[in-house]
């Protein structure tokens, strides 16, 4: 492999999403999927191609998509036999949606299906609903944050694994009189 930058982590710990920008930037799952590639280390087009299995180009387009959302900056720029190559990284370690929108939620779930289906091992999916009080909802909450950051990084020549994290409150039913 070829000798990487030195890595600098993102300039932001934490970017709140809130702009329309920002929402429809990650209504695509290429998109989303291009997000957690950067979430560790940047890249340039070429390794992001190769690793996503994605045409250089179409992925120029969504990186760009992304820049002008301020979600991902050119990190490092190198000469590279008489052309300039672009390591690209997201602008924050962490994106925290505060109001999730059902299009960037969608997106972002397709792009873990895609991922999910391109996994070489043994996948780990559930979906539970649990009564809680709102407090123990909040305590939940904290400690899978917690479980997930703390779960700690090993050394980069280990697989690199995906972690959703969900925790929401389900709708109540909406009602409706038949009795017209």
């Amino acid at each position: 492999m070829r000798d990487q930058p030195p890595y600098l982590p993102p300039p932001e710990d934490v970017l709140e999403i809130g702009t329309p920008e920002q929402f429809a930037a990650l209504s695509h799952p290429l998109r989303q999927r291009l997000l957690f590639s950067l979430g560790h280390r940047p890249a340039t087009t070429s390794q992001l191609a190769a690793q996503l299995d994605a045409k250089k180009g179409n992925l120029a387009h969504h990186l760009k998509v992304l820049r002008e959302a301020g979600l991902v900056h050119v990190a490092e720029t190198r000469q590279v036999r008489g052309g300039t190559e672009q390591y690209y990284q997201r602008t924050a370690r962490h994106m925290v949606v505060a109001e999730p929108r059902a299009a960037g939620t969608a997106a972002m779930l397709a792009a873990v299906a895609q991922e999910l289906d391109r996994s070489p091992a043994e996948t780990h999916l559930t979906l539970r609903h649990l009564h809680l009080s709102p407090a123990k909802a909040r305590e939940l909450g904290e400690t899978l944050a917690r479980l997930v950051d703390e779960a700690g990084e090993t050394a980069e020549d280990q697989p690199l694994h995906g972690v959703l994290v969900a925790l929401y409150q389900q709708a109540l039913p909406t009602r409706t009189n038949s009795s017209a």
